[in-house]
């Protein structure tokens, strides 16, 4: 059986962007007057998307974007093969600029794995 790829929908992920962006709006990173606070910019990370699936060979495979490509993160064995589970994705990003992303797997309302790429 083919490996299934579950996908974050773009529209989610440019949406979380956009959010960072506005986040870091009027923050001037060359400011030399005292406008420039630690309010603005900063670390910031934005839920994009949670998808709803089927823990399938005790894992759970994803598409990724921002050039991550497709993963395959293991569920714990006690997790049977055929459970719902539900998958998010958070975009992290740095003074505005995009540096990660968070990969959180809940079974139940429970998280039984989180993972990051790059820095959050």
């Amino acid at each position: 059986m083919a490996t299934q790829y579950h996908e974050f929908d773009t529209k989610a992920v440019d949406e979380a962007l956009s959010a960072a962006n506005e986040h870091n709006e009027g923050f001037s990173v060359t400011a030399a007057d005292s406008s420039m606070t630690l309010a603005g910019g900063g670390e910031f990370e934005v839920r994009a998307q949670c998808l709803s699936l089927v823990i399938q060979n005790h894992r759970v495979c994803l598409r990724l974007p921002l050039g991550i490509g497709n993963i395959c993160l293991p569920i714990p064995v006690g997790i049977p093969n055929g459970t719902a589970a539900q998958a998010c994705l958070s975009i992290c990003t740095t003074w505005g600029f995009p540096t990660g992303l968070r990969v959180s797997v809940s079974v139940a309302g429970h998280t039984v794995i989180r993972k990051t790429f790059g820095r959050c």
